[in-house]
């Protein structure tokens, strides 16, 4: 009979009962995430922003909002990379007030949308995770969360459960001291750069105390390359003791800088925005926008100097090399000393402005013989050679093994830090097999040799909100990746580097510290190419398993309306909203 449905050999209707929701009645969901730094702040922002009826939590161990840059106060801490660039893309600043932006303003800006999105509400500050165990028969994740009391102030530990956990505390948040003998004999004054506490002062106020010390930095990094000229003016003598080499680049996009400025070239390396500049940036929209997205353009458009012996790499450094030999002028026996012969952004590349000036000074030495010891007094060399030193910063960087200082422990017991010796493995920089239900904001792998690592950051958190939506509208209770898809992932990543320059025999924290071995800390390829990897999850790559014990994978359309027709609440005509319609481009020929 025409129009009539028939039943076939397979019939399950009798079998089969729809469910008594509307399929977009969404059952709650608990999401936690671990750590509050532009990860985490862009997760509160964004979770209740795309995730109805979710239930979030944010831990963060330390005292304040922001990560790293809460965690770095010393001397001369500022971002590498231009300001314009190191901003999230809809929580634009118009009153950096440098180029490179100090890092007491990078807090305060992260502050402040923690305060415009009222995230402190999902905030827990000195809440640090202990362990996270994942339970099978409940598919959820159970932590414990280590704080001080709130009436006592005695530490205590605290159970959580979640459905979702988000890891969110990037790869740069465990410093250690080097490993150099006597060191816990050395009487003077001794920090750490990430662990330097200025507590109430600012580090210029601390730094007053030192005009009259002689003061030591280890390291040739990125915050050495800070510390040093932020120093050297305000001490009688300082002392930096190198062990490897670098490249110090031209500063970035300065002719460009200089250009959108409407600046004399001789003023390419004044990275001080003047009032009249600030007042612009304030006042001018368009002036605003063209200065950030010509510097965002340029900033991803630098991806072929990663690749060995292309133009763009040669070219660098050259003009890098130029750059170095012209300010060590005055003191050219430090070029062999410091300069590498592996190539260009091998080791992190960081512009370190002032920092070659700095070691041009007279009260600065540049020592690159082997440190044999620490003594009481200050540091004693391989060849025997004595330095007494007042205070000493060890700019020596972070664990970036990916082997964390708690468990989380997966499906059938699987240790992550197990999983992740020798080296860590994982899809998409973003989900490892045997962990359901969990995503990673800057794990392995999340780091950038160029373009925006912030741009990164937030299609991490929105990969992770898009799978935990599925979930949700899908009623699933886990989602973990295939073993395949990991696989495959790992083949990938590991053919890639072998063309790259980070490959080249240097140590570097791309390499979790080594000179030669597995890259840990990059992705493999261009920033543009991870927005473009992470942007539409691949879904076949995954293993679902459902909420409901409902042999039939259309149980979640419910039972064939929407909440809002069910209960004539609500916009029932959403779908001609302005923000909703997509209107195609007319044709103007």
């Amino acid at each position: 009979m025409p129009g009539s449905f028939h039943s076939s050999a397979n019939d399950t209707s009798s079998t089969f009962q729809l469910g008594d929701f509307c399929i977009d009645e969404y059952r709650p969901i608990r999401v936690v995430v671990i750590g509050a730094g532009f990860s985490g702040i862009t997760a509160g922002i964004r979770f209740p922003q795309k995730i109805p009826k979710v239930d979030l939590t944010i831990y963060e161990k330390s005292a304040g909002v922001g990560g790293t840059w809460w965690n770095n106060r010393y001397p001369g801490l500022a971002c590498d990379i231009p300001a314009h660039c190191y901003q999230l893309t809809f929580e634009e600043k118009r009153d950096w007030s440098a180029f490179y932006a100090p890092g007491s303003e990078i807090r305060e800006y992260l502050q402040g949308i923690v305060d415009k999105y009222k995230l402190m509400r999902y905030i827990k500050l000195q809440h640090e995770m202990v362990q996270a165990r994942y339970d099978e028969p409940s598919s959820k994740w159970h932590l414990r969360v280590r704080r001080p009391n709130p009436e006592s102030g005695e530490l205590e530990e605290i159970d959580d459960v979640a459905d979702v956990l988000v890891t969110a505390f990037g790869g740069l948040s465990r410093w250690r001291m080097p490993d150099i003998e006597g060191i816990n004999d050395y009487k003077g004054v001794l920090h750490h750069s990430a662990g330097f506490d200025p507590l109430d002062k600012t580090w210029q106020e601390v730094a007053e105390a030192w005009k009259n010390k002689n003061v030591g930095v280890i390291g040739v990094g990125s915050s050495a390359l800070q510390l040093v000229p932020a120093l050297q003016p305000r001490v009688a003598k300082l002392v930096n003791y190198v062990r490897g080499k670098t490249w110090l680049a031209v500063p970035f996009a300065s002719n460009t800088f200089t250009d959108l400025l409407g600046r004399d070239a001789s003023a390419a390396e004044d990275f001080t925005f003047t009032e009249e500049e600030r007042e612009r940036f304030r006042n001018d929209p368009e002036f605003y926008k063209k200065f950030r997205l010509t510097l965002e353009t340029e900033i991803n458009s630098l991806h072929s100097s990663t690749l060995q012996g292309t133009p763009m790499q040669q070219m660098g450094r050259e003009l890098f090399k130029q750059n170095m030999e012209k300010k060590l002028a005055k003191k050219p026996e430090i070029i062999e000393k410091l300069m590498p012969d592996f190539p260009v952004a091998c080791r992190r590349l960081t512009p370190g402005p002032g920092y070659l000036e700095a070691l041009c000074e007279d009260n600065v030495d540049f020592v690159s013989t082997p440190i044999k010891r620490f003594t009481e007094k200050g540091i004693e060399l391989v060849d025997g050679t004595h330095q007494d030193l007042d205070v000493i910063f060890c700019a020596t960087g972070y664990d970036t093994s990916f082997q964390l200082p708690f468990d989380i422990i997966g499906r059938n017991g699987v240790n992550l830090n197990e999983k992740w010796n020798p080296h860590p493995v994982h899809y998409l920089s973003v989900c490892v097999e045997d962990f359901p239900n969990m995503f990673m904001s800057l794990g392995p792998n999340s780091g950038v040799g160029s373009g925006s690592l912030l741009a990164l950051i937030e299609f991490e958190i929105l990969y992770a909100c898009q799978a935990v939506a599925k979930m949700q509208r899908e009623r699933l209770k886990s989602i973990e990746i295939k073993s395949k898809a990991q696989r495959d992932f790992d083949q990938y990543l590991e053919n890639y580097f072998p063309k790259s320059v980070y490959a080249a025999k240097c140590r570097s924290w791309y390499k979790a510290g080594k000179e030669e071995g597995r890259i840990v800390g990059l992705w493999p390829g261009s920033t543009l190419h991870a927005l473009k990897a992470l942007e539409h999850p691949r879904w076949e790559d995954f293993i679902y398993e459902p909420v409901d014990p409902v042999d039939n994978s259309m149980y979640w359309l419910g039972d064939g309306q929407t909440y809002a027709e069910k209960t004539l609440t609500g916009d029932r005509a959403w779908y001609l909203a302005e923000d909703y319609i997509d209107r195609p481009p007319v044709p103007s020929d």
